[in-house]
């Protein structure tokens, strides 16, 4: 009888050390002078010495991309995903105030293509060095038989830092507040299991449709970058301008801006007031879809909210302008049970 390997029950060790190497060159690009360690390590090793900060907190985060990476199977597009899941993590943290300082990843997989695992991690590897960010370390998990053929799944785990005094936590907001707007690039990471079924299955088109809606085809509109908020904002979290940040991620405007607000505040916002992307539009008139579903399950063009005082709203407008930002007042705090009212 044959000796049965490894290989024979599907996992190649040989791939997986393939993969490996591949790894090690792009996570070095993103390494820094507190990187202690090297990818392949057990563990990860970060200096944890914060001299310039009086009381470092630090901040984790976790999450994945969702079923975006369908579009990213079906337009055979790899080398982005890993880029949105690194800026998603980003402002999660960023939300608080924090910066990041290192990042690990997640890749699970049926079957080990070094070279899609190798578009991912660039796509990641480039996320981290536009934020000054070290990839750290990760896992690639090959198991058979549990992910469909040419299917992989990943997630990403951040740590950032904040001075305890800076931290942003919403507990100054206030009636009379002001309600700013960065917007989004499109769907970012979130809401495409509904865009998903309304393109493909309601409409009937595939993601090489190119529409005249969107000037662009189905896949590349849906596959559009999760920005990050850091560059744009990264100057204002010293300030002590900036009362709440709300990362505007699954839920949609309507739960995502109550998880910063103390008790007794509301926030109104004015529609209008901000140019909603035409993706959404397009979905909403495909599948009939009410706006109050939409509002609770995508972006809809708002991709970070800012609270600030009211006298300060034209500070960080014009601060953020100057940066080359779009900044939109879209509403205001008022007295209520930590709801969102859309007029």
């Amino acid at each position: 009888m044959k000796p049965i390997s490894y290989s024979d029950a599907g996992v190649s060790i040989d791939k997986a050390n393939a993969a490996t190497e591949k790894i090690k060159q792009l996570a070095r690009g993103t390494f820094n002078a507190r990187t202690l360690s090297e990818i392949g390590s057990f563990g990860g090793m970060f200096d944890g010495a914060f001299p310039a900060l009086k009381q470092p907190v630090l901040v984790a985060s976790a999450d994945g991309v969702g079923t975006k990476l369908k579009i990213a199977f079906a337009t055979n597009t790899h080398n982005t995903i890993g880029r949105d899941l690194v800026n998603h993590c980003v402002n999660d943290i960023l939300v608080q105030g924090a910066r990041p300082l290192f990042f690990l990843d997640y890749i699970a997989t049926g079957v080990l293509a070094p070279d899609v695992v190798a578009s991912i991690v660039e796509g990641i590897s480039v996320g981290c060095r536009e934020n000054g960010c070290v990839l750290l370390g990760g896992e690639t998990a090959e198991m058979p038989g549990f992910y469909a053929e040419d299917e992989y799944d990943v997630a990403g785990f951040i740590v950032g830092v904040v001075d305890r005094e800076k931290v942003i936590d919403g507990r100054g907001i206030t009636s009379g507040d002001a309600v700013l707007a960065l917007p989004s690039v499109g769907l970012h990471t979130n809401g495409y299991s509904l865009a998903r079924k309304l393109f493909l299955e309601t409409a009937g088109y595939n993601v090489d449709a190119s529409l005249s809606e969107l000037n662009q085809t189905v896949g590349a509109a849906l596959l559009q970058p999760h920005k990050s908020y850091l560059r744009a904002l990264e100057s204002l979290l010293d300030s002590n301008l900036i009362k709440g940040l709300a990362h505007i991620t699954g839920g949609g405007l309507t739960d995502n801006i109550p998880r910063i607000l103390p008790e007794g505040r509301s926030v109104q916002i004015e529609r209008g007031t901000w140019p909603v992307l035409p993706v959404f539009k397009l979905m909403q008139e495909i599948g009939h879809v009410s706006g109050a579903e939409m509002f609770r399950t995508f972006n809809m063009g708002v991709g970070m909210v800012l609270i600030c005082a009211e006298q300060d709203a034209e500070t960080v407008k014009s601060h953020l302008q100057e940066r080359g930002e779009a900044i939109y007042e879209i509403g205001r705090v008022v007295e209520g049970e930590r709801e969102v009212l859309i007029t």
